[in-house]
C-alpha cells in the first residue's frame, strides 16, 4: 500500500533529479508516481489524420515514472521531508485512518 497519494508534495531522493520538488501527478501499478517535474522525457508525435480531424504532430516534454523508493513526501507546514505513520481512531462502528507526519506529529 502506498503511503504517498495523488496531489502529495515530494522531493526527489536519488537519481539524477536529485533535489527537487512537485506534485504527484498519478500514483501507477508496481511502486511508480509520475512526479511533476521531474524525471522529464521527450516524445515525438506524428502527424495523424482522424475523422474528427488532424492532429498536430511535434516533440512534447512528458513526465516519466520513478520508483516510490526514490522520493520522501514534504510536510505541509514545514516544507522538511518525512515519514508518514497512520493514527487509528475507533469511533462508534467506524474505524478512521488518519495520516500523519512523523516528524511534526500533525496530521497531513
Amino acid at each position: 500500500m502506498a503511503r504517498i497519494k495523488k496531489e502529495d508534495l515530494v522531493i526527489v531522493n536519488s537519481g539524477s533529479d536529485k533535489g527537487k520538488s512537485g506534485r504527484v501527478i498519478d500514483v501507477l501499478k508496481n511502486d511508480k508516481l509520475l512526479v511533476e517535474g521531474v524525471n522529464l522525457k521527450t516524445k515525438h508525435n506524428r502527424i495523424t489524420q482522424t475523422q474528427k480531424g488532424a492532429t498536430a504532430g511535434g516533440i512534447e516534454t512528458i513526465e516519466g515514472p520513478i520508483h516510490i523508493s526514490n522520493v520522501s513526501l514534504l510536510d505541509p507546514e514545514t516544507k522538511v521531508p518525512t515519514r508518514i505513520r497512520y493514527n487509528v481512531e475507533k469511533k462508534g462502528d467506524k474505524v478512521v485512518k488518519t495520516r500523519v507526519s512523523v516528524k511534526s506529529g500533525k496530521a497531513i
